[in-house]
C-alpha cells in the first residue's frame, strides 16, 4: 500500500518502511509525527482519492534525523560592472522512516518504543551534585603554603646615543646655458 502525502509544499509518494528527506521538521531524534495531508493511498489495484484530501486518512513516521542538504552556491555577476556575489546555501532537512499508512477508519497498529540517547551535557549536569547556597564556608588558610617565586625584575632598556647629524651644504642650482637666438628671415614676395 503507498500513498501520496504533502509536507513542506512538495507532495511524496511513501509506502511502510520507506526512508524519506522532507523539509525540516520540528523534533528531536526517535519521536513521531503524524501527516494529515494525504492526497491519495492505493494498492495497486485500486486508489482512493481525495478531494483534495481523503479525510480520516493518516501517515505516521519516525524521526531518523536532522540534517542538512548539500551546499548550493549562489552566484551573481553584472558584466563590466566589477560586480560578483557569492553565497552558500545549506537546505535544513528530516530525515523520517515511515511506519505505516491509514486508510480512513482504519486501527492503528502499536507503537514500538524507541529509547534515543539522551545528550552528555545533560548527564553530566545530573551527576554534578548541587551545591547548597547557605553553606559557605571561608577558605582554609594553608600553613605549609610556599609563596610563588617572583620575577626577576627586567633591566630598563638601553638608551640610544643620538646619532651626530650631518649637515650638507646646498648645492647653487645649475646655471642654464643660453641658446643662440634665431634670425629671423625675410619672407621673399
Amino acid at each position: 500500500m503507498y500513498a501520496i502525502m504533502r509536507s513542506g509544499g512538495k507532495q511524496y509518494r511513501v509506502s511502510t518502511d520507506d526512508v524519506i528527506t522532507v523539509e525540516r521538521l520540528p523534533g528531536a531524534p526517535g519521536s513521531l509525527v503524524e501527516f494529515g495531508e494525504v492526497l491519495m493511498i492505493g494498492d495497486g489495484k485500486a486508489a482512493t482519492l481525495g478531494t483534495p484530501l481523503l479525510e480520516g486518512a493518516v501517515v505516521t513516521a519516525t524521526i531518523l534525523e536532522q540534517t542538512r542538504a548539500d551546499k548550493v552556491l549562489v552566484f551573481k555577476k553584472k558584466r563590466r560592472q566589477n560586480y560578483r556575489r557569492l553565497r552558500g546555501h545549506r537546505q535544513a532537512g528530516t530525515v523520517l522512516r515511515i511506519d505505516e499508512v491509514l486508510m480512513p477508519g482504519a486501527s492503528r497498529k502499536p507503537r514500538k518504543t524507541v529509547e534515543t540517547p539522551k545528550p552528555a551535557v545533560a548527564k553530566a549536569e545530573q551527576k554534578a551534585p548541587a551545591k547548597p547556597v547557605a553553606e559557605k564556608k571561608a577558605p582554609e588558610k594553608k600553613a605549609e603554603a610556599k609563596p610563588a617565586p617572583k620575577a626577576a625584575a627586567k633591566k630598563p632598556a638601553a638608551k640610544k646615543k643620538a646619532a651626530p647629524q650631518k649637515t650638507t651644504a646646498k648645492k647653487p642650482a645649475a646655471k642654464k646655458k643660453a641658446t643662440p637666438k634665431k634670425k629671423a628671415t625675410a619672407k621673399k614676395k
